[in-house]
């Protein structure tokens, strides 16, 4: 593994010079990792496939695979997203327990060098605990949680995938919101495109108190849902008690059977447009792979914009 981290420092060539008649191409050194879910028709996730198992596209061309694990062992980064806005803060405390579970059996059953973090957010983004396997913390921290007008969740996924960006390893974020965005200075664009920098995938747990609740914020559960299929992350509708259980029982299944795969883009047609489209088929038929949708080539933080008298600070504020 070693190796591969070394080798995508290296530089992998320039683009082709301009010849007439001839499509300019381009070439960018960096190893784009993938990691992938793959499930068969009745949602289960699947684990046993090999490398010539997978095709993968850049904009269309295909590429060759330089990397791949199956059931990857790869360090994880775990960032937690706990929405303490008005609208959710009361169902949080029923759900502490079920977080607990989840952090728990992450710990327990991974690499030694996992680890997790927690942030906060409502009308600002709080860092209340960093990267740590100290769990007595978080649960301290959840159990202080209270609830406070607004909701920045694009502000809070912003800033997490900015601090997981340099992480080795696989980098996750786990989100727990209703999905309504209220307050955020970042805008869904800010912080899908610092995601797709830091190669994070985004899973989204949406609570609810009933299934057909009218109080539901349909089209922020829609822009978050967006959100986590361009990482290659999925939403998870749930109840409390044991639908959060279940939900976060099938993250970590998802976590559990992820495949690492990595590419140098070869030969990827020019465009003005810096984000490259990702597409992995599957020669197997009746499976069905789930990746991210994309990467920018050349990536660089969005200006930020001013704050307004009652936003959220551009920056998340560290607990004590």
């Amino acid at each position: 593994m070693a190796a591969f981290a070394a080798a995508g420092l290296l530089l992998a060539g320039g683009a082709l010079g301009q010849e007439k008649g001839r499509p300019v191409f381009r070439v960018d050194v960096k190893l784009v990792r993938l990691l992938a879910t793959v499930k068969d028709e009745a949602g289960n996730p699947v684990g046993t496939l090999e490398r010539g198992d997978f095709l993968v596209y850049d904009n269309g061309v295909e590429q060759e695979i330089a990397l791949f694990e199956r059931r990857t062992s790869q360090p994880l980064s775990v960032a937690l997203l706990v929405d303490t806005s008005a609208s959710t803060a009361v169902k949080l405390k029923q759900g502490t327990a079920s977080l607990m579970r989840f952090l728990r059996a992450l710990l327990r059953q991974g690499n030694p060098a996992d680890r997790v973090m927690l942030y906060s957010f409502n009308d600002e983004v709080i860092l209340e605990s960093g990267l740590t396997r100290r769990l007595e913390r978080i649960e301290k921290k959840l159990k202080q949680l209270k609830g406070a007008s607004g909701t920045s969740l694009y502000d809070a996924l912003f800033f997490a995938s900015r601090s997981l960006r340099r992480r080795p390893g696989r980098r996750v974020i786990v989100v727990v919101s209703d999905g309504a965005d209220t307050t955020s200075v970042k805008s869904y664009r800010d912080a899908l495109r610092m995601a797709h920098g830091a190669d994070a995938v985004i899973y989204g747990i949406v609570l609810i108190p009933v299934t057909n609740d009218p109080g539901r914020h349909v089209a922020g559960e829609n822009a978050l849902t967006s959100l986590c299929r361009a990482t290659g992350g999925r939403v998870i509708a749930a109840a409390l008690e044991e639908g959060l259980d279940e939900a976060f029982d099938s993250i970590l299944r998802d976590l559990r059977t992820q495949y690492l795969i990595g590419y140098y883009p070869r030969k990827v047609p020019y465009s003005q447009d810096p984000f490259h489209r990702i597409e992995v088929r599957l020669r197997r038929r009746g499976l069905r792979v789930v990746t991210r949708t994309g990467y920018y080539g050349e990536y660089k933080d969005p200006k930020p914009r001013e704050a307004s008298s009652t936003g959220p600070a551009l920056k998340p504020r560290q607990q004590e």
